[in-house]
């Protein structure tokens, strides 16, 4: 096993543990204001961790990425993912959630969450299982 596989795997395990916490967070059912910043917090560093691990599979299967938009693509364009526009607009959510001062938006993007962006990191993580 080479460098750029354990280095994904590696991170993948961090992932992992990031994403189970996130779950465990959008399961609650009516969150007060502290747990709505816990999930946006989680989902920060659950979806940071998608696409960073996703870069460093898709070095150690020989490509040169550099952005987190790069590698959302590249992923899509190999089948790994199947929604590359909703992983743009859950990128997008990311970027905002680094910004966001008003509980309307936050009820917001925690809603996307829950409907939309936590499917997603569902179906990579189960990808990653299948590689392991």
């Amino acid at each position: 096993m080479n460098q750029k596989q354990i280095r994904w795997q590696q991170r993948y395990k961090n992932f992992s543990n990031s994403f189970d916490a996130l779950h465990r967070a959008i399961k609650i059912k009516e969150p007060n204001e502290t747990e709505k910043g816990g999930i946006i917090q989680f989902y920060e560093v659950t979806f940071e961790l998608s696409w960073k691990t996703l870069k460093d599979y898709l070095e150690s299967e020989g490509f040169d990425i550099k952005s987190p938009r790069e590698t959302i693509k590249q992923a899509f364009q190999l089948g790994i993912i199947l929604k590359g526009e909703d992983w743009l607009d859950a990128l997008d959510d990311r970027n905002l959630t680094a910004h966001i001062y008003d509980i309307e938006t936050a009820n917001k993007v925690i809603q996307r969450i829950k409907k939309n962006h936590f499917q997603l990191l569902k179906e990579l993580n189960s990808f990653f299982q299948t590689k392991i």
